[in-house]
C-alpha cells in the first residue's frame, strides 16, 4: 500500500517535497514511479527511482528542477520540486513496480497511491 502526502498551494519559483510512504515487506526491491495528471489530461511520467538509487530517471520538462530519493529503512521515497511552474500543478501519484527497473509506463506498475494535489499559483 502506498501513500503520497506533501503536496499544497505554492507560488512560481518555490518548492515542495512530496512523500511516497508504503507499507509491507521487500519495499526495497520495488522501483518507485511519480506520475502527475492535470485536469483533463493524461496521467504522465515524472521520475522514477529504481534499487539502485544510481540510475534514477526524469522526464525532460522536469530535469535539474525535480529531484528522486529513497530512505529504504523508513520505506520512504521522496520527490523534491524545485522551480515550480503554473505548468507543474496536478495531481501527483506513487505507484511501484518490480517488472521494470526504469519504467515510465502507468502499466507497468501494480500499485498506486492516492495522489496528493499540487498547485502552482503564477
Amino acid at each position: 500500500q502506498l501513500q503520497a502526502s506533501g503536496g499544497g498551494l505554492v507560488q512560481a519559483g518555490g518548492s515542495l517535497r512530496l512523500s511516497c510512504g508504503a507499507s509491507g515487506r521487500a519495499f526495497s526491491s520495488y522501483a518507485i514511479g511519480w506520475f502527475r495528471q492535470a485536469p483533463g489530461k493524461q496521467r504522465d511520467f515524472v521520475a522514477v527511482i529504481p534499487w539502485n538509487p544510481n540510475v534514477a530517471a526524469y522526464a525532460d520538462n522536469v530535469k535539474g528542477r525535480f529531484s528522486i530519493s529513497r530512505d529504504d529503512a523508513k520505506t520512504t521515497v521522496y520527490l523534491r520540486l524545485n522551480n515550480l511552474k503554473p505548468e507543474d500543478s496536478a495531481v501527483y501519484y506513487c505507484a511501484a513496480t518490480r517488472k521494470t527497473i526504469r519504467s515510465r509506463e502507468t502499466n507497468n506498475y501494480d500499485y498506486w497511491g492516492q495522489g496528493t494535489q499540487v498547485t502552482v499559483s503564477s
